[in-house]
């Protein structure tokens, strides 16, 4: 997780295609990744990154490993902070982010 931060705040988007499970409905690279490569950049470009906290992150589950963190951003001056549940999948020697969910405030663990 904290890698996939860094390549965002660094603008290395061939790092998270690299780490993007293709199998995931995170993957954007249908029918060629130009578009989501542009989109990457754009997003890396008009963001701030502030600073990221991992909140939990339980033993991996065999093949299946879940990291919930708080991600504190700015975009155009405002606070674009969030909190996600993402999940991992290990595949070909590698962990690949298969898909991320928004942790409302009230339900983030302490």
């Amino acid at each position: 997780m904290r890698s996939r931060y860094a390549a965002y705040a660094l603008g290395l988007t061939a790092y998270i295609l690299s780490t993007t499970d293709p199998d995931g409905p995170a993957w954007e690279g249908h029918g060629g990744d130009a578009a989501w490569r542009d989109s990457i950049q754009r997003f890396s470009r008009a963001t701030r990154f502030c600073g990221l906290e991992i909140l939990d992150a339980p033993s991996p589950q065999g093949a299946t490993g879940t990291v919930t963190f708080r991600a504190r951003l700015l975009q155009g001056g405002g606070d674009a902070t969030f909190t996600e549940r993402s999940t991992f999948v290990h595949r070909g020697g590698n962990w690949r982010y298969h898909r991320g969910e928004r942790v409302r405030a009230d339900a983030e663990p302490r």
